[in-house]
C-alpha cells in the first residue's frame, strides 16, 4: 500500500511581509562565536581543514582540497565574494580555543519567501564531535529563524554523504526528498538530498538544543549525559 502523500498547505499568510537579508553579524554562545569570514581567519582555518589527513573533508564539497595556502586564501575570497554571510566558525573551548577551525554560509537567500539555506559546510577534525559544532549550527539556526523571521531553513548535501545526512537528521531538519542527478561535480553525478526546518517547527526544536546545550548536560570533561536525540 502507498504511503498517503501529505496535504498541501495553503495558509493565507495576510500579515506576512519580505524578511530582511542576513547581515555580517557576529553570534556568540557559550562555547563558541562565529565571526563574519574574512582574509583575517584564512592561515587558521588552512592549518584546521587542509592538513595531509583532512582531504576526506573535502570528499563532497564542490572543491579540491587546496595543497597551499595560497590556492585557500583565493578559494575562500571567491566563497566571500559570492556569498558574503559566511562565517568562521571559533570554538572558546578545547584544543583549538579562540582558533577559526570551520566555515559555513547562508545560501540561496530569498527575503520575499522567507527560506535561506545552510550550506558549503566544512568543519576542521578539532571541531566535529563537539558541542560547538552543535552550538554553532544552533545559532544560525536562531539567527534565521528567530531573529530575521525567516519561514525555511534549508539544508542540502549530496545523497552520498552520509555524515551529511545524519547531521541533518540530528539538528532537526526534516527530510524532503531527493533531487536526482542534479549535479555534476568532480567529474561525479552528484544526487542531491533535501531538508528543512520551517517555522512552526522550530519552537520545540529551539527548546531541545537548548537543554542539550545546558552545562548541566555535561560532566566535567565535557562529554554529554543525555544524547540531543532524548530531548527532541
Amino acid at each position: 500500500m502507498s504511503e498517503p502523500k501529505p496535504v498541501p498547505s495553503v495558509t493565507p499568510l495576510p500579515e506576512w511581509t519580505p524578511r530582511p537579508e542576513p547581515e555580517r553579524v557576529t553570534l556568540r554562545g557559550r562555547y563558541v562565536e562565529l565571526r563574519p569570514l574574512s582574509s583575517a581567519h584564512y592561515a587558521e582555518l588552512f592549518a584546521a581543514t587542509c592538513g595531509p589527513e583532512d582531504a576526506e573533508l573535502w570528499d563532497y564539497l564542490p572543491a579540491e582540497a587546496p595543497g597551499a595556502l595560497s590556492s585557500f586564501w583565493m578559494l575562500m575570497a571567491g566563497i566571500v565574494e559570492e556569498a558574503p554571510t559566511t562565517y568562521a566558525i571559533v570554538p572558546l573551548e578545547g584544543e583549538r580555543a579562540g582558533q577559526p577551525t570551520g566555515t559555513f554560509s547562508l545560501l540561496a537567500i530569498d527575503p520575499a519567501h522567507g527560506s535561506v539555506e545552510i550550506g558549503w559546510v566544512l568543519f576542521g577534525r578539532a571541531l566535529q564531535r563537539t558541542r560547538a559544532a552543535t552550538e554553532a549550527v544552533h545559532l544560525l539556526q536562531a539567527y534565521c529563524l528567530d531573529e530575521l523571521g525567516y519561514r525555511r531553513l534549508e539544508w542540502k548535501c549530496n545523497a552520498a554523504n552520509e555524515p551529511s545526512r545524519a547531521a541533518a537528521a540530528r539538528f532537526g531538519f526534516t527530510y524532503e526528498g531527493r533531487f536526482r542527478s542534479h549535479r555534476v561535480v568532480k567529474g561525479r553525478n552528484r544526487d542531491t538530498d533535501w531538508f528543512s526546518i520551517i517555522d512552526g517547527e522550530w519552537p520545540a526544536l529551539r527548546t531541545a538544543h537548548e537543554a542539550w546545550l545546558d552545562p548541566a548536560n555535561f560532566d566535567a570533561a565535557g562529554s554529554q549525559i543525555k544524547a540531543l536525540k532524548a530531548f527532541t
